[in-house]
């Protein structure tokens, strides 16, 4: 395979990591927003609940400095062609949802981060309380919330854009766009 012919492979390792900690993440966040604090504790005990609260937040925290360094990554080394070239409707519909998808993955947890701070819980990181930077304020915390929530459906709906074009691409039109994210050369 040609060096262009695919991502530098630090990339590709962090656009796999996020891949998984989104997606832990949005699982996390979903089970937390459908059930509420009070019944996952009735559901799964205190300590299960806190664990998952604290799983999170880890996830957003770490999922924020992974997409710091997907964005230096890309920055730094190049991107390499489609081959075939995409024609304009993909590459419009490609680079939007691209764009988006990294925007909406640096928003994200700088959300959740104030709408918790804001709330005045604990912002964490593992076992490590980081903080808050924000004061406690609990109706911008619940606007906050509101959002971060909203914005999780918009992620949801990019992956599913993102993964449509990577099977069409794969499946249908069986060029080599899917290599130049594989993990294995």
């Amino acid at each position: 395979m040609h060096e262009l012919d695919h991502y530098i492979y630090p990339h590709r390792m962090l656009h796999w990591l996020v891949a998984g900690a989104v997606l832990l993440s949005l699982a996390s966040g979903l089970t937390l927003g459908f059930l509420g604090y009070e019944r996952t504790i009735a559901l799964v005990g205190n300590m299960l609940t806190n664990l998952l609260y604290t799983s999170h937040k880890t996830l957003g925290v770490l999922i924020l400095l992974l997409m710091t360094l997907r964005i230096i990554t890309r920055l730094a080394f190049v991107v390499p062609d489609h081959e075939p070239p995409l024609n304009a409707f993909e590459r419009v519909v490609s680079s939007s949802v691209h764009h988006l998808l990294y925007l909406a993955l640096i928003i994200m947890p700088l959300l959740g981060w104030a709408a918790t701070a804001s709330g005045g819980f604990p912002v964490e990181f593992f076992h490590w309380h980081l903080p808050g930077l924000i004061g406690e304020r609990e109706q911008l915390s619940e606007q906050l919330f509101m959002w971060h929530e909203r914005l999780g459906w918009g992620i949801l709906g990019l992956l599913v854009l993102h993964v449509a074009g990577a099977i069409f691409h794969w499946k249908i039109k069986r060029d080599n766009v899917m290599k130049r994210m594989s993990l294995f050369d």
